[in-house]
């Protein structure tokens, strides 16, 4: 009985190194689609974040502004500025700083030294940034942000 037996089938040999344009261009086509949908909600992210930063250094240079009070009597002048808070303003014998580990310390998320006026609009001092513009006014991330 000759033919009962198992068929003899042509072995195609199929190479798995690599993938077809096919799938290439669907992984491709997912990818796209989400950084289209992730990648605006990321940056919203680190907008905001930066605003928050801000937000938190201000309070941080508040407070270091309280401590120099507490040991020189006075806040610093606008002529000595922020800068008193790192480096001892002139010859002043009470000063018993550096009340901020850094001079980075002194400005802002985009790289710009935080505004400091004393006597302040609000109070004794104010402390601000101008936000990503560098400009006053604004609104989003391009705000003035002061001191809360």
């Amino acid at each position: 009985m000759a033919g009962f037996g198992k068929p003899h089938k042509k072995q195609v040999r199929r190479s798995k190194a690599g993938f077809s344009l096919i799938e290439m261009l669907v992984a491709l086509a997912i990818l796209a689609l989400i950084a289209g949908i992730a990648g605006p909600k990321a940056i919203s992210f680190l907008s905001r974040s930066k605003v928050k930063t801000a937000e938190l250094q201000i309070q941080q240079l508040e407070t270091a502004l309280e401590l120099y009070y507490l040991d020189i009597g006075r806040y610093p002048s606008e002529a000595d500025g922020l800068q008193a808070l790192v480096s001892a303003p002139g010859a002043e014998q009470f000063w018993n700083g550096p009340y901020l580990e850094t001079e980075a310390s002194l400005k802002d998320p985009w790289d710009r030294p935080y505004l400091y006026r004393s006597p302040g609009q609000k109070g004794d001092f104010d402390i601000y940034s101008l936000g990503r513009d560098g400009a006053k006014g604004g609104s989003g991330e391009d705000r003035d942000i002061p001191a809360s």
